[in-house]
């Protein structure tokens, strides 16, 4: 570790002990002021990587509790601004090219001040009023740095993390992921751009359009939107907008985005989304969700099975949509799915939302050993805050209500999607060649039975665990009876008074007798130690 990596680690070290997290590397020290207000404060005065590090955390509801996930959504991502010569040397760097050569007029004094970028107003040489969104020199660096000397100190305290759902490591390793895409600006105009595309029929959609020659992996040069926030009320009455028309079309277009498209704006939070001339403008695709074909099938059966309350396709579906880590035990996870659906689908849909439903969902296959995908993970949170934003423009509107008409109709069609007359043909050929054998298989089976060639395999999953338990509860019996058959031996050695003596006391008794009680202490010890008595 360099001397500036140590002062580092030093500083982080101070500031999470000051904010209670000293337990993490100081076994003696108590959890007393560990809170989820504390971990934001410390996040804060740590500086932008960390800042970045805890809006990237909030996103993720399977590393963090729900409290904490809420407090780190509060992170500010305002910082004090770079000097413009950094930037400049930043877009130098870039380009080679100065600002001023590229620009008619630049505003040196940022719009907006970030833990990653700044943005500043500009004017192209064409007259067109834009941002440039560029990165703070050397953030990808000092990003790296913070995360190495995390990882340093989730080595120093991982016995502290024997009991979370993940480990700690993995969350770094998707921490140093999502940052890395999010400093690559390149990745953002390709998202903006696929976005555009996709929704270039929707006519209240609207996208800005990016400077590509002026765009790069840490310069972003997109149209400057003249519009105000979604949420902003007051405008939204003073224009006279339909709250309820709103509401709605924000919905069905998420909807769109995840069933349609298989690709939605992975943080649609009041500050990305602006209205423009009545239109839904979305900005910042530095986090987008992507939906594979496969993902998205299997999504649209989770919502038939809950919609038409089918319990066993909703347990297929789900042990299908994510990754075993462990054994599952189809009962309990059959119990935990039957009790989720009389709680949450036995009332009125106005008490259901439909971002606690997916939350629910989530719940249920982490608590059975399944890990649902990444991109399942920031689905919830868009819903979440796609549900909040819709709550605040339209309280009336139930995002369920909406949600329910549009994925029935959107799969209406659904389970004839994919098949064709060759598929049933081959299909039926394959069926009907194989029923034509049933009768001989049976009459085999049945002849296989009656004579005694039929044989049933049965697999006992652990079962060598409970074999080496009773193992060494016969070996424990084994040893007390030998033990308790010594010591009264002894006893009689002694009670006879035969053999050598030492004080006109019998030596092999005395030997004997000490010995076995030391082992009898053992024993007890042991069995006290295992807590099974």
């Amino acid at each position: 570790m360099n001397k500036k990596s140590a002062k580092r680690f030093k500083e982080i070290l101070k500031v999470l002990t000051k904010y209670g997290f000293k337990f993490l590397i100081d076994n003696k020290s108590t959890r007393d002021k560990k809170s989820p207000e504390n971990l934001r404060k410390a996040f804060e005065t740590l500086g932008p990587t960390f800042i970045k590090i805890g809006q990237i955390l909030s996103s993720r509801p399977d590393i963090l509790p729900l409290k904490y996930i809420e407090e780190l959504s509060k992170l500010q991502d305002e910082v004090f601004p770079e000097k413009y010569e950094h930037i400049d040397k930043v877009f130098f760097n870039e380009f080679n090219k100065n600002i001023k050569d590229c620009f008619l007029y630049f505003e040196k004094t940022p719009l907006a001040s970030g833990s990653i970028a700044q943005v500043h107003n500009a004017i192209l040489m064409d007259g067109r009023k834009v941002i440039v969104k560029i990165q703070r020199p050397e953030i990808k660096e000092k990003i790296e740095t913070d995360i190495n000397l995390l990882y340093k100190i989730i080595k120093l305290s991982r016995n502290k993390f024997k009991n979370v759902l993940i480990d700690p490591e993995e969350a770094l390793d998707e921490l140093l992921f999502s940052t890395e895409r999010e400093l690559n600006f390149k990745l953002e105009y390709e998202n903006m751009v696929k976005f555009k595309e996709l929704n270039k029929n929707i006519n209240f959609c609207y996208v800005p359009y990016v400077v590509k020659s002026l765009s790069g992996t840490k310069v972003l040069t997109m149209e400057k939107i003249h519009g105000f926030k979604i949420n902003d009320m007051a405008k939204l009455r003073q224009k006279k907008y339909d709250l309820q028309d709103l509401g709605e079309k924000l919905a069905l277009f998420f909807f769109k985005q995840v069933f349609t498209d298989g690709f939605f704006h992975g943080d649609p939070h009041a500050g990305n989304l602006m209205i423009l001339d009545k239109k839904i403008c979305f900005i910042d695709f530095g986090i987008v969700g992507i939906i594979s074909p496969g993902l998205k099938s299997l999504l649209n059966e989770v919502i038939i099975a809950i919609v038409q309350k089918d319990i066993d396709k909703l347990v297929f579906s789900i042990i299908s949509l994510g990754v075993k880590k462990e054994l599952i035990d189809r009962n309990k996870l059959y119990e935990d799915i039957e009790m989720f659906l009389v709680n949450y689908l036995s009332t009125s849909l106005k008490n259901i939302k439909i971002s606690v439903l997916m939350t629910e969902i989530f719940k249920c296959a982490k608590n059975n050993n399944i890990v649902l995908p990444k991109d399942l993970i920031l689905l919830v949170k868009s819903l979440i805050i796609i549900e909040g934003l819709i709550t605040e423009i339209s309280p009336e509107i139930n995002i369920l209500d909406v949600a329910i008409p549009f994925l029935k109709q959107n799969n209406r069609f659904y389970y004839f999607e994919g098949i064709n007359l060759e598929d049933i043909l081959i299909n039926s050929y394959s069926f009907t060649k194989n029923f034509s054998k049933l009768p001989m298989k049976t009459v085999e089976l049945i002849d296989g039975i009656l004579n005694g060639r039929a044989k049933i395999q049965l697999k006992f999953n652990k079962i060598d665990d409970s074999i080496n338990q009773l193992n060494r509860m016969v070996n424990r019996l084994s040893i007390s009876l030998i033990v308790c058959s010594m010591i009264i031996s002894s006893s009689l050695i002694l009670n006879l008074n035969i053999g050598p003596k030492i004080y006109n006391i019998p030596l092999i008794g005395i030997v004997d007798f000490i010995l076995f009680i030391f082992i009898g202490i053992t024993l007890i010890i042991s069995i006290l130690k295992s807590g099974k008595l």
